[in-house]
């Protein structure tokens, strides 16, 4: 199949920036190196100036090496600067000052803050107390041990890159056990923080309308809470691979914005469309521009606009832009991102395995969205599956028939739970009656849950093995779909 000049050179522009800002992220390479493929594209470029053919692999090969070349230095520079000041003080006590640059992340026993340092390019993840009140934007006076990040034991035998995540989200130094000592003015961005306020209230309506765990997963799924439902209910919604709906992910936002796009269905396109892509944004903005939150807001921005403009949606390439320009915003996202993986796969697998899928349950009834759901996950599921396997081991046995038995109902128990939250907030006093619908749906979601995991065998822990093994496994697993969407596409074309 011949593809137009301009498609190739899309992808290899794609591909090579992405090959670049990996190889940097995994080995030093010498600057230099950029300036060598540059020389090689120059140089095949002029071995083919005579052959209209080979010019126009030439011009795709030269897209590739440049663009991989540009992926390098990218990376090169995005690379974290230490402090001397605070390399000189690792393992002291110290008294630093700065802005909280995100919001803080509450846990049961602590409170995590990152914070920029004043008169410095570091950033440092303050381990407060739980009981400390702060708040993102604040200029804070702080007191605590800096240390460096370290990587650490994520169970059966695997290593978690704490250092590298932490990179990921511009943070080289941690400040153990740190006191607040003073908090004075706001020095951040006013649509964020009116963003992470619009969440505090929205949870709090949530808290008065309903019980432990049930607001919990209700923060969880509708604004993307972290404090969502603790460890042991985290866990149990890990065994049977549900945890994708408790985190505010691209398939939350997907609902959100066609709940939206229902309700304004009398309005015009494009207030109808900008109300959309406000509210990507908006979500974006409150989960601190997660991957997965961005990655889906960027995808609708791209679907809107290009409803807007009448051009056809092209979701391959819609990913690939979007995954391109979220590499050059920040190029650790790529090999440090459990999240930013994750997503890019699950769409990813969406996109090439749903025609195989469709066509294997074809036979499945549609009722209450069944085949549609079958289809999504099993297609998702099998992009995520290696991956997930390589970061925890757990193979869950029960993944289809729990997304099966659940996400029908996550949508309702969305709207319900908003319902909820507002009610808890205009109606105190009768916050637990409107939030009964929300109740007995989020109850139904966490008694499946609950069930699945009880059951023996629900999970199995696979081994340890080796990252380079994903290479093959991933060339193999898309391989293969590429081949069934191509067939499925020719297939119906003919039709």
């Amino acid at each position: 199949m011949r593809f137009p000049l301009g498609v190739g050179v899309f992808w290899a522009i794609c591909g090579g920036f992405t090959l670049g800002v990996f190889l940097r992220s995994i080995v030093a390479i010498p600057t230099g190196f950029a300036l060598c493929l540059a020389i090689l594209a120059f140089l095949s470029l002029m071995a083919s100036t005579n052959d209209t053919k080979k010019l126009r692999l030439a011009l795709v090969l030269v897209a590739a090496l440049l663009s991989c070349g540009v992926g390098i230095l990218r990376m090169q520079s995005a690379i974290l600067p230490g402090d001397a000041a605070l390399d000189a003080k690792i393992g002291q006590k110290v008294s630093l000052e700065g802005v909280v640059s995100a919001e803080p992340d509450v846990r049961a026993t602590q409170i995590r803050v990152p914070v920029d340092i004043a008169s410095s390019s570091a950033a440092v993840l303050a381990i407060f107390p739980s009981h400390t009140d702060i708040y993102y934007g604040e200029h804070v006076h702080m007191s605590g041990t800096v240390q460096l990040p370290q990587s650490f034991d994520a169970g059966a035998g695997r290593q978690f890159n704490y250092p590298g995540y932490l990179a990921a989200q511009g943070i080289s130094y941690e400040l153990d056990r740190a006191t607040l000592e003073s908090g004075d003015g706001f020095y951040g961005n006013m649509l964020t923080a009116f963003s992470y306020k619009v969440k505090d209230m929205f949870v709090l309506g949530l808290e008065r309308s309903l019980p432990e765990p049930q607001s919990g997963l209700a923060g969880g799924i509708t604004v993307g809470d972290k404090r969502a439902m603790g460890k042991d209910l985290t866990q149990e919604f890990r065994t049977v691979s549900l945890v994708h709906i408790v985190v505010l992910s691209g398939y939350n936002i997907t609902v959100v914005i066609n709940a939206l796009f229902q309700v304004l269905s009398w309005a015009p396109r494009f207030l109808r469309f900008g109300a959309g892509g406000f509210v990507a944004l908006f979500f974006a903005v409150m989960t601190g521009f997660a991957s997965a939150s961005l990655r889906a807001a960027l995808m609708a921005l791209i679907a809107i606009s290009g409803t807007l403009s009448g051009r056809i949606y092209r979701a391959d390439r819609a990913l690939a832009v979007v995954s391109l320009l979220m590499l050059v915003w920040n190029p650790y996202l790529l090999v440090f991102d459990p999240g930013f993986q994750l997503s890019f796969l699950a769409c990813a697998g969406l996109l090439v395995f749903s025609p195989m899928f469709t066509r294997w349950f074809a036979r499945v009834p549609e009722n209450f969205g069944l085949r549609e759901i079958l289809i999504s996950t099993s297609s998702a599921q099998t992009a995520v599956l290696p991956l997930l396997l390589y970061e925890s081991g757990n193979l869950s046995l029960v993944s289809i028939p729990a997304n099966l038995l659940v996400l029908a109902a996550v949508p309702p128990a969305m709207l319900f739970s908003g319902i909820a939250a507002l009610g808890g907030l205009l109606f105190e006093p009768l916050a637990p009656f409107i939030g009964f619908p929300a109740n007995a749906l989020l109850s139904y979601i966490l008694g499946t849950a609950h069930f699945l995991a009880s059951i023996p065998y629900a999970a199995v822990m696979v081994p340890a093995f080796n990252a380079w093994l994903l290479v093959p496994i991933y060339a193999a697993l898309f391989g293969y779909g590429f081949y069934g969407f191509y067939q499925y596409k020719e297939k119906t074309a003919s039709e």
